[in-house]
């Protein structure tokens, strides 16, 4: 297991330090110029449209979701222990400064996951009972035909099913039995049976439960999460501006913080940055445009500004809120991370640490809890239904039952079991979904210009 570990450690490291930082900014570079900025440009366009009328109780559609559904449903897969435990370890490894690249990979990746949703919506199918399909199967497909593009494509199917379906799940639902255990002294394995019993639940409703449960789940939780870390800030007001001022200052001097090398450093907070940044926005990785095909609307651009709004608040306002949290109480103020690492202090249980100084022990350690409860139940609900259609492309609609089953065996297990293995899997398999999907956004790049320029007319 340890040979193991390092050896995929090893790979995540080339990955995520030289693979991805080229690929992801880069593409995302690409699609913000070639589109003018869309994710200015059309900014209020996609606000206006999420929350211009919206409802959480969308109904259930003929075929495929409401334009709101589904943005609930990929913002349930954004929204998980990224936002929480993922940017905690960030800041932990690369320093506060990291955010800052987050940041930055989100601005990019905005126009990424704009590409996305509209080459969904261009490739999407629609079958004869009325259902939807579509994702990056089917784009890569149209994009690269013959073996290869089917090489691809089936590439790009089992790791997404590896690192969502499974792996991925198992992260998800770990996080839920150590929270609870720490808040409530509840034993893992009796969490893991609640967790994997209500996914159960909703696995058996379909792509219609799951759109039922998200678009009421995901605003209720974004908001309590959202308030909650508000009235920390104000508590914390007086450190409000050092926090602020170390995401900027150690994004160029991280070394400061974290020790080491000026480059050395400042590789490490960049790569954290954009390996973190991955694991919270999914910007690029190929796993949200599954929900984006579904959308019942007038022309792939509606989508895609609406699938921009997801990228934002996963990062600029809930990812963002964990930073603020745990950097104004754990770093500011000559907190106890001030000097760098200390004792007993890691990326699951950095945020409850955080909120327990100023909320008290019991309340901020259950406060976590709750909101990490409901971020990764819902990532875990979004994520098997992403694995669930790529099985079905990969193995027919047969082999979903069974995945179903397995699916929520790792749930159970995820709870109970977790290593630094566990987390690097999940790590390699994310990084992996990218490269087919991102060379098939560029591949099919002037089918997104089209629409950028001009919606519904193609």
């Amino acid at each position: 297991m340890d040979t193991l570990l390092t050896i995929v450690q090893k790979i995540n490291f080339y990955l995520s330090d030289y693979i991805l930082v080229v690929l992801l900014v880069g593409t995302g570079l690409f699609f913000t110029f070639k589109t003018r900025f869309v994710q200015v440009r059309c900014f209020g366009e996609g606000m206006r449209k999420v929350f211009g009328g919206f409802s959480l109780r969308g109904g259930k559609q003929k075929g495929g979701l409401s334009s709101f559904q589904a943005l609930t449903t990929a913002i349930a897969a954004q929204v998980g222990t990224g936002n929480i435990i993922g940017a905690c370890g960030a800041i932990l490894v690369g320093g506060p400064g990291a955010i800052f690249w987050m940041w930055i990979i989100a601005f990019f990746g905005m126009a990424t996951v704009y590409a996305e949703a509209v080459l969904a919506q261009e490739t999407r199918v629609v079958k004869a009972d009325g259902s939807v399909a579509g994702g990056p199967v089917y784009y890569i497909k149209r994009a690269f035909t013959g073996k290869f593009g089917t090489f691809l494509a089936g590439f790009f199917a089992v790791a997404i099913t590896l690192a969502l379906g499974f792996i991925g799940s198992m992260v998800q639902s770990n996080s839920i039995g150590s929270t609870c255990a720490t808040a409530f002294g509840i034993p893992s394995w009796i969490v893991g049976i609640l967790v994997a019993a209500a996914s159960a639940f909703v696995f058996l409703g379909g792509i219609q439960r799951v759109a039922s449960v998200t678009e009421k789940l995901v605003p209720l939780m974004a908001v309590l999460y959202l308030a909650g870390g508000l009235v920390l800030l104000v508590m914390r007001l007086p450190h409000l501006p050092e926090a602020i001022g170390m995401i900027f200052r150690y994004a160029f001097m991280p070394h400061a913080i974290i020790g080491g090398g000026v480059g050395a450093a400042l590789k490490t907070a960049i790569s954290q940055g954009v390996k973190r940044g991955l694991f919270s926005n999914e910007a690029g990785m190929g796993s949200t445009p599954h929900a984006h095909a579904m959308a019942n609307v007038k022309n792939p651009h509606e989508q895609g500004v609406v699938a921009m709004v997801g990228v934002f608040i996963d990062t600029f306002l809930v990812l963002t809120m964990t930073a603020l949290v745990v950097i104004s109480t754990l770093y500011a103020g000559g907190g106890p991370l001030a000097a760098g690492a200390a004792e007993g202090i890691d990326k699951t249980n950095m945020c409850q640490l955080a909120f327990s100084m100023v909320f008290g022990e019991g309340i901020g350690s259950a406060f976590v809890a709750i909101c990490l409860l409901f971020f990764a139940f819902s990532t875990i609900l979004s994520w098997n239904f992403f694995g669930k259609l790529n099985v079905a492309w990969l193995f027919g609609e047969k082999a979903t039952k069974v995945y179903s089953i397995l699916a929520v065996v790792f749930i159970f297990l995820g709870s109970c079991l977790s290593n630094d293995l566990v987390w690097e899997l999940s790590d390699l398999f994310n990084q992996l979904m990218v490269i087919p999907n991102a060379l098939a956004l560029l591949a099919l790049s002037g089918l997104v210009v089209k629409n950028a320029k001009a919606p519904g007319k193609n």
